[in-house]
């Protein structure tokens, strides 16, 4: 138990800080929203316990915890005192709280005694050095893809913040993500450059995540790995902005018996973007970065594939790009034709229901041709020229509007359009209700009936109040990379409402408190009271009430009851 003379002092630390630095401090010794401490006092007695003192030594790295052992009952020299500050694990003077150096005693003995390997990671060969870059680039591929998604189709969760499984599968269908490991590791590495963000249950794209886009291969992977880099915890960074050798991680964190587990991931994902290869040797790119500056993008560009910028549009309705498209070129041939391979050399497939989509979408016959011609070296053949003008023809034949009471209106241009609709179980989920024999009317809005009726492949087309052709772009717009939240922001009330309920006369709120330990504990306790002459005396009591301003106890010294002014009590001590 901690001695309350510290939690006093600590107590007293806390009700300086401010609620920002309080807030990140209750976050960091992970402190629920939900607790039910009520002032300062209360959040000392809380974090100087012996549960949560553990926690706290769990999450310091090994040069934190060797200043902490060898401090003991000395005070930490100022500059190592930061690592130890974040956590209240020391009394102003720099000295330790007694509960958080005999909680180190009882922790340390096995766990300093794996000492980390100092040596650089050995240097990839050439060999192993193109397999590294080949997996670069076939990760940039991939989360450019898993990015572009979540434009058009936000990704989302499940209450455990894993990816849903009609997600995954859609992923895995759409050839863009082959495992569930490689998802969440992108996933996490996304998040880290900014890219995504978790908002509810929906991975949204931000500003950064679409200027990301249509950058060149080498360059978004290198921003990327700087951002991994910069994210890495506490523990694994240097002081010169870079990273300890990986053979070291397992070892950084010596007294959390899961953070072997985490190391291993976030070498997963250095291994999964090209940093390091499986063996953990590292590539002439990386190694400026493990040293605090910015990868070698000049050695890695030559050993990944270029990206071109031609395809090849073929008779049978297919196209082959012979090398890896350029990023924004490929996304956009994909709003108007079907990616059937992913490869060095991709194919992509054109039909009726990918231009319809694509003019669904906002394309239109003109727009779509203009793009072909610039990007074929073969020109449009005959075949998909009239699968273009058919595309256009049917385009607009169901059309999606308002009424005059607001409800959603479907009307087709030919009757069995119309009762089609109505019967197509794909569609319950809009409630399509007739109205009169050639229209449709549902409660949901227009945006969400014209992509459902999108989806499943209608000639569909949105139209304004005036019925005039309105294109819709399913497209949302992108979040500021800010967005993303701040995981200590939910304990600010907390720790504005602790500074609130702490003020005022700090000693007098202390001697309340101590009062009100020895009636709950019915302990003995010496109370000095100012008599009305000015002087001092002290009264063995078992305190027994406390109430309207006075403390009733029996004087153990004279084995009477004794009732004391609260007021004039200046100060309480264990017997």
């Amino acid at each position: 138990m901690a001695d309350t003379s510290d939690e006093r002092a600590l107590a007293t630390q806390l009700a300086e800080l401010g609620p920002g630095r309080l807030a990140r401090l209750l976050y960091a010794r992970g402190v629920s929203a939900s607790v039910s401490w009520k002032d300062c006092f209360d959040a000392a007695e809380g974090l100087l316990d012996a549960a949560s003192i553990d926690r706290a030594l769990t999450r310091l790295d090994r040069a934190a915890v060797q200043t902490l052992d060898a401090a003991a009952d000395a005070s930490v020299a100022e500059e190592a005192r930061a690592p130890l500050d974040a956590f209240a694990l020391l009394r102003p003077d720099g000295r330790p709280y007694g509960i958080v150096t005999a909680r180190l005693r009882e922790l340390l003995p096995d766990a300093m005694a794996v000492q980390p390997a100092a040596a650089d990671p050995a240097v990839a060969d050439a060999r192993a050095a193109a397999t590294v870059a080949e997996r670069a680039a076939a990760a940039v591929r991939t989360l450019t893809d898993i990015v572009a998604l979540n434009r058009d189709q936000p990704l989302t969760v499940t209450g455990a913040g894993a990816i849903t499984a009609v997600d995954r599968r859609r992923l895995i269908d759409a050839h863009i993500v082959p495992t569930a490991t490689e998802l969440d590791d992108l996933l996490a590495l996304a998040a880290d450059a900014g890219l995504l963000v978790l908002v509810g249950r929906e991975w949204l794209v931000t500003d950064a995540g679409d200027a990301w886009l249509p950058g060149d291969l080498v360059t978004r992977w290198a921003h990327v790995a700087t951002a991994w880099r910069d994210t890495l915890p506490a523990a694994l960074r240097t002081d010169d902005g870079g990273y300890h050798a990986p053979e070291t991680w397992a070892a950084q964190v010596p007294l959390d018996t899961d953070w072997p587990n985490r190391a291993e991931h976030l070498l997963r994902r250095a291994e999964r973007w090209g940093l390091y290869d499986r063996g953990g040797a590292e590539p002439g790119w990386t190694t400026p970065l493990r040293a605090g500056g910015f990868p070698e993008t000049a050695v890695l560009a030559p050993l990944v594939p270029g990206e071109i910028d031609k395809i090849y549009l073929q008779a049978d309705l297919s196209a082959i790009a012979p090398g890896p498209l350029r990023s924004g070129l490929d996304l956009r041939l994909r709003t108007m034709a079907v990616r059937e391979s992913v490869a060095q050399a991709s194919t992509y497939r054109f039909s009726a229901d990918s231009l319809a989509a694509a003019i669904a979408g906002g394309e239109d016959a003109a727009s779509i041709r203009v793009f072909l011609s610039e990007l074929s070296l073969t020109g449009i053949p005959q075949p998909l020229e009239y699968l273009i003008d058919q595309a256009e023809a049917r385009h607009g034949l169901i059309r999606v509007g308002m009424d005059a009471a607001g409800r959603t209106r479907v009307t087709g241009a030919e009757p069995r359009l119309v009762q089609t609709l109505a019967v197509d179980q794909a569609l319950r989920s809009i409630g399509l209700v007739p109205d009169g024999p050639d229209a449709l009317t549902s409660r949901v809005s227009r945006d969400a009936v014209f992509w459902t009726l999108a989806d499943a492949r209608y000639p569909v087309i949105a139209v304004d109040e005036n019925g005039m052709p309105q294109p819709l772009r399913r497209r949302r717009a992108p979040v500021a990379a800010s967005t993303r939240p701040d995981p200590a922001a939910a304990l600010l009330p907390v720790a504005e409402d602790l500074i609130a309920h702490s003020g005022g006369d700090a000693d007098r709120a202390w001697l309340q408190r101590e009062l009100d330990h020895a009636v709950r504990s019915r302990s003995e306790i010496v109370v000095t009271v100012r008599l009305p002459d000015g002087a001092e005396r002290a009264f063995t009591i078992e305190a027994s009430g406390l109430g309207g301003g006075r403390l009733r106890g029996r004087d153990r010294g004279a084995d009477v009851e004794r009732t004391l002014p609260v007021s004039s009590i200046v100060a309480v001590r264990p017997r």
